[in-house]
């Protein structure tokens, strides 16, 4: 019998409870990643889910919640420059990586601490 892994359908970060209007105030207010609906017996259980083009991030409550400090995703953008520009004015930090050949790269933090990639292939 043989599988084929077809793609990545969705990413899972953690949050403390409650979580909920503070990952929309950065996913959606700041990353301006769009809100969707979980399905009514998910929700019951808290957390959010946002999407990123064919993607989805999932927001997860997570009672002894630890945030992930070098596990994480990574997003590729086009004008990562803007994005710095747009992170700076929402006062959200970012440190420059300049250690993988080819890519220019920041990471930044989401309101709960788990690390997140970001970058632009040159």
């Amino acid at each position: 019998m043989s599988f084929t892994f077809k793609k990545i359908d969705h990413i899972q970060l953690a949050a403390p409870k409650g979580c909920e209007e503070e990952a929309r105030r950065f996913f959606t207010g700041i990353l301006r990643l769009p809100e969707i609906e979980k399905p009514p017996l998910l929700k019951q259980k808290g957390g959010v889910w946002f999407t990123l083009g064919s993607y989805q991030i999932h927001i997860g409550v997570e009672e002894k919640f630890s945030p992930a400090k070098k596990a994480h995703p990574a997003f590729e953008v086009e004008n990562l420059e803007a994005l710095k520009e747009h992170l700076s004015e929402q006062g959200v930090s970012f440190v420059v990586d300049a250690e993988l050949p080819g890519a220019n790269r920041i990471y930044i933090h989401d309101p709960f601490g788990n690390r997140i990639e970001i970058l632009e292939w040159m």
